[in-house]
């Protein structure tokens, strides 16, 4: 029996969401030293070690923040998993990590540090309400519009006072902003398949 025919399906099509959970949550064991190994740092980016640049986004401040970012990653996919899962998910995942680190990097260069997948997160947000709107789902425009609306506010108020609340930490609200980019940027490649059918598609006869 395969893995497909052993799971619920609806439990099967999570696994990309279960892999980025269990990546956050195995390296949180980790701790302060593997936290300080992968985080984004600035300085060490420019002496090298590039990769922070991706792997910031894995790595949290504490169980309390793995927390939070997790529920709000399952709160993502149940609410886009339709359109954006499978590949599309894992794609989503390593073009919103870069488009961060980067962005921290080219756009923001007075963060010295940055941990944790919320950007990522907002990454996921962007690309799932839009091509939810592409396939003519309503839920799509009000969760672009949330998204609208929760980055405006914290461009022009700052972090909204219940993640800063729970946090009881700065919120890098940038990498919000960076991430949302990311997930604008995805759409032509999570599309491309889709298209690249279509153009293959022998044309009907009349």
């Amino acid at each position: 029996m395969s893995l497909r025919q052993a799971l619920p399906p609806a439990l099967y099509r999570a696994w990309p969401l279960g892999l980025v959970v269990a990546v956050c949550v195995g390296l949180a064991f980790g701790g302060e030293p593997l936290r300080l190994a992968l985080r984004y740092e600035r300085a060490l980016v420019a002496s090298g070690e590039w990769w922070r640049l991706f792997t910031g986004n894995f790595v949290h401040t504490g169980w309390m923040h793995v927390g939070l970012d997790m529920a709000g990653l399952i709160l993502l996919w149940l609410l886009t998993f339709r359109q954006l899962r499978g590949w599309r998910w894992l794609a989503a995942t390593v073009i919103g990590s870069w488009v961060v680190g980067l962005g921290l990097w080219w756009v923001w260069p007075n963060v010295v540090w940055y941990v944790g997948i919320s950007g990522v997160a907002h990454t996921y947000w962007a690309a799932g309400a839009i091509l939810l709107i592409l396939a003519r789902e309503w839920e799509g425009w009000p969760l672009l519009i949330l998204l609208a609306g929760k980055l405006t506010w914290e461009r022009v108020l700052g972090p909204l006072p219940s993640s800063a609340g729970l946090m009881n930490e700065p919120v890098l609200t940038v990498a919000h902003l960076a991430g949302a980019v990311g997930g604008v940027a995805c759409i032509p490649l999570l599309l491309a398949p889709r298209l690249l059918v279509r153009l293959r598609r022998p044309p009907r006869l009349q």
